[in-house]
């Protein structure tokens, strides 16, 4: 079935956003040292609200200390972090957009660096398979408790600064995916013998604390890898059946991790995207969100034709453009910014160190290079 994405969408919960776009989260790298959120940030999240987008979903919170995963990122650790929460907040929905908070914990992708001399830790000891990866600490069973706990009082932080939702973020390799994985998952207690159970027992917390605290309107979403390219690593079948198990849970997106819409999966020859075997079988009991390599109205259209995904997430190219929802559907495609300009960093509200980062990493962003003179 043909999904209009201009449309709105009334989630399971009631809640119902303007329409079928959401700002994809995306690390800034441009928080206070202390995990609040700076001044830069805010301005940045504000503008892309304002664009008309339905929804923004921030840049991972981490819900304990040794949870961060990079120098500079938003902190949802501690009830210190509640004024900069309101603030952004604040800065989304005053700007018309439904605020939605990614909660996470980095685990093993976290280093000593970051932890200012601590050791990361993971469901066992086991690094990363790249070079220079630290292997991190194997977390006691209790301390698995406490990390469940934390993914729950970040939801009440949540709650309290007035955000709309929470996005569980179960993907990309960090903590929650890693309890997932065989590759860094080694346990033998019950937390080894069922991989699935600390991703389940960490949307059964912070359901439990939405329910008693929040209003029951409250977005909770979840984050997804369909499958894991280490050896050993999990499948895609083993994801599909995680995924059936969440899709029961009365979450209100589930929303899958993908670098184009229509990828493969790495093992399947049929030419079956990916992202149709997990629509296949969460079977409409929520919706499913899309994301990947979504520029222009035609992608979308082909995207939405498909009938895979309910909402699309889009991420660069809001950052490109903070303007670029308005004139996608104004038909003013011909005047959207499709590289960044290198001397255009006020212009569209990027903060310092992700504009940094935009200007140095090869490949991660389209830069518009200087025309030589002769």
């Amino acid at each position: 079935m043909t999904t209009n994405w201009q449309h709105p969408l009334t989630l399971p919960n009631g809640a119902t956003l303007k329409n079928r776009i959401m700002m994809a989260p995306m690390t800034t790298y441009s928080s206070e040292i202390n995990g609040d959120v700076s001044d830069q940030e805010l301005a940045y999240y504000a503008r892309r609200a304002k664009s008309g987008i339905g929804a923004v979903i921030t840049a991972c919170a981490y819900v304990q200390p040794q949870g961060a995963g990079f120098i500079y990122s938003i902190g949802a650790e501690s009830d210190d972090r509640l004024p900069s929460l309101k603030r952004l907040a604040s800065a989304i929905k005053d700007n018309g957009s439904t605020a939605i908070l990614q909660i996470f914990h980095a685990g093993r992708q976290s280093n000593s660096k970051v932890l200012n001399g601590g050791t990361p830790v993971s469901a066992s000891a086991v690094a990363y398979p790249r070079d220079g990866a630290e292997t991190p600490r194997e977390l006691t069973a209790d301390e698995v408790e406490e990390t469940i706990r934390a993914f729950g009082e970040a939801t009440r932080r949540a709650i309290e600064a007035g955000f709309d939702g929470v996005e569980i973020h179960g993907a990309n390799t960090y903590l929650i995916h890693q309890f997932f994985s065989p590759h860094s998952n080694r346990r033998t207690d019950k937390w080894g013998e069922d991989r699935s159970a600390f991703p389940l027992a960490v949307v059964a917390e912070v359901k439990r604390v939405a329910k008693e605290l929040a209003p029951s309107n409250f977005i909770i979403g979840y984050r997804f890898s369909p499958e894991e390219n280490t050896d050993p690593g999990f499948t895609i079948e083993e994801k599909l059946a995680l995924i059936d198990k969440l899709a029961d849970e009365n979450l209100d997106y589930l929303h899958i991790s993908l670098g184009e819409f229509f990828d493969q999966s790495y093992t399947d020859e049929t030419g079956t995207p990916r992202i149709a075997r997990f629509a296949e079988i969460i079977a409409g009991r929520t919706p499913l969100v899309g994301v990947g390599s979504l520029n222009t109205k035609s992608e979308i259209d082909q995207a939405a034709a498909s009938g895979y995904a309910e909402l699309f997430a889009i991420g660069r190219p809001i950052v490109t453009d903070p303007e670029w929802y308005p004139k996608l559907v104004e038909g003013k495609e011909d005047l959207l910014l499709t590289e960044i300009d290198p001397t255009n960093q006020d212009a569209l509200d990027i903060p310092d160190a992700l504009w940094e980062k935009i200007l140095n990493v090869t490949g991660w962003f389209p830069v518009k290079q200087p025309t030589e003179k002769y």
